[in-house]
């Protein structure tokens, strides 16, 4: 427990800091979740705007500090690799 008024404020933003990161690093999770989904169903036409909306939440979660620019960079390479190689695959 905080003994210092600074040291409370401290926690309060944190807490909040750490609430705003978690939103947003479900909602990145959510959008390679439903991605990979589509992609395991083999439908292309959906492919194309979920990969979109992935490359949007993670670049969108490293300029709000939720991830380094190396691990959003990864991951969107990653997913899109993936998208390649099934529209690849299906043609």
């Amino acid at each position: 427990m905080a003994h210092h008024k600074q040291a409370e404020k401290r926690n309060r933003q944190s807490q909040r800091r750490a609430l705003r990161n978690k939103s947003v690093r479900t909602g990145v999770r959510t959008a390679i979740k439903k991605l990979r989904q589509a992609l395991a169903r083999a439908k292309p036409e959906e492919v194309q705007g979920l990969l979109r909306q992935a490359i949007r939440m993670l670049d969108r979660a490293h300029s709000k500090g939720v991830l380094t620019r190396r691990a959003a960079s990864r991951r969107i390479s990653q997913v899109a690799r993936a998208a390649a190689a099934a529209t690849r695959a299906k043609s």
